[in-house]
């Protein structure tokens, strides 16, 4: 047989080892899915951004709170990151004030409810960034297996030759080199991805905590 034929892709894939063969649908699997989630977060965080944008621009343009809360409940303002946020907090102000709370209970309370809002969008915003950094982290070492587990029943394969030629190395170490290919291929996009994502979700963790302390603020101003 051809031996460049034994060592194309497809034939070291299909020829492998049970073993190794399962190491590369892990790894091709964990790659596939790291893709998927990555197009989401894409999306996702592309979508937080503008909201974020369009948010202040139309919060520090608007001097009327209520026409603001008013149009977030419409619907002419969507109802995400910020503006749920604010929604949360101006809700509990106006909640507080109407049953003639102190100042300081009516700010605390505020606090508190944008508090858990926040939390909840940053939990929203992490979502599938502990999958990535898994990914990352382990797919190498899953390659790795891949390539000891081909290397070792290529050198047991030549136990039983008389005399070693490349030809009969060389198939059982490229079937042993694509694992850990596959596992560069599966970790290195996971890395990158989750590092930027994360450089993201922080961005925006501080720009909305940033406008929950002005809020405050102004509620106080306000009272």
């Amino acid at each position: 047989m051809n031996v460049v034929n034994d060592l194309s892709f497809l034939s070291l894939i299909i020829g492998a080892t049970i073993p190794v063969q399962l190491v590369m649908l892990i790894l091709l699997a964990a790659s596939g899915f790291s893709w998927w989630y990555i197009f989401i977060k894409v999306s996702v965080l592309k979508s937080a951004e503008l909201a974020v944008d369009e948010f202040e621009n139309t919060f520090w343009t608007s001097g009327d709170l209520n026409k603001l809360h008013d149009s977030i409940d419409s619907g002419r303002i969507k109802n995400q990151g910020l503006a749920t946020i604010f929604e949360a907090g101006y809700k509990e102000f106006n909640r507080h004030k109407t049953s003639k709370s102190d100042m300081s209970d009516v700010i605390e309370g505020v606090r508190r409810a944008m508090r858990a809002t926040y939390n909840r969008e940053l939990d929203f915003l992490d979502a599938h960034l502990p999958f990535l950094a898994s990914v990352g982290s382990v797919s190498p070492y899953i390659g790795l297996f891949g390539t000891v587990w081909g290397i070792m029943n290529a050198f047991r394969g030549l136990a039983n030759v008389a005399q070693a030629t490349l030809t009969q190395v060389a198939p059982g170490i490229a079937e042993a080199l694509i694992a850990t290919a596959i596992g560069l291929f599966a970790a290195i996009p996971a890395v990158i991805a989750y590092n930027r994502f994360a450089t993201s979700v922080d961005r925006l963790s501080v720009r909305y905590e940033s406008f929950m302390e002005e809020f405050v603020n102004i509620l106080q101003r306000k009272g």
